[in-house]
């Protein structure tokens, strides 16, 4: 996947240098993210109607929306690109902008057909920055076979997050548990099936 918002950065880079093309693609864009914001918000109100609904159930709905509606805007954009990557200047700040997202056009556009996935990279670039911060601490893991294990933990805690589990609780119960359950049991405490246990069970009055 490419990043959208990558693309809207280079314009709004552009923008000292040509304020008015900037605009109009930065205005294309918006309307990009308007609609993307419609979008998650019909889906979390169909979450609510209807619980059952499952992940792939999900991913269709979008899927479909986005066809319905940000087609017709990245048509706009792409019709707009065209014909302005032959009159900016290449090593200009706008020709820079124009050229990221024609070059990786294909990819950009893939979360048309693809609901599940996503129109920017922000969420994987945020979960990356603690590999980048804990760079030199992961230096000092040990051995190989202590590295994987911490790479195990981290995963299991940035899973935790996107589901919308806090972390520190979630490993808390899981430690104090697995040890006295069976390996073929240990689906059971990935993040996703705890959730939905966790909401399943009959809250306290």
């Amino acid at each position: 996947m490419a990043c959208w918002t990558h693309a809207r950065r280079k314009f709004f880079q552009a923008k000292d240098t040509d304020a008015r093309r900037a605009g109009e693609l930065l205005r294309l864009l918006q309307r990009l993210d308007r609609i993307e914001t419609a979008i998650k918000a019909r889906i979390e109100r169909k979450r609510v109607s209807t619980p059952d609904l499952t992940g792939v159930q999900r991913h269709e709905l979008t899927g479909a929306a986005r066809q319905r509606y940000s087609t017709r805007v990245r048509t706009k954009i792409k019709s707009w690109l065209d014909p302005e990557r032959m009159i900016a200047r290449p090593r200009s700040p706008m020709g820079a902008a124009i050229t990221y997202p024609l070059d990786y056009w294909t990819v950009l556009t893939s979360g048309t057909q693809q609901g599940y996935l996503k129109i920017d990279n922000n969420a994987a670039e945020r979960a990356l920055k603690r590999v980048a911060i804990g760079r030199k601490n992961c230096l000092f893991a040990g051995t190989e076979e202590a590295g994987a294990s911490h790479a195990r933990l981290w995963t299991l805690i940035a899973s935790s997050q996107w589901h919308g589990l806090d972390p520190q609780p979630y490993l808390t119960n899981v430690l104090a548990k697995i040890t006295t359950s069976k390996l073929s049991n240990a689906g059971q405490f990935l993040p996703d099936v705890w959730k939905a246990e966790d909401a399943a069970k009959p809250q306290k009055a």
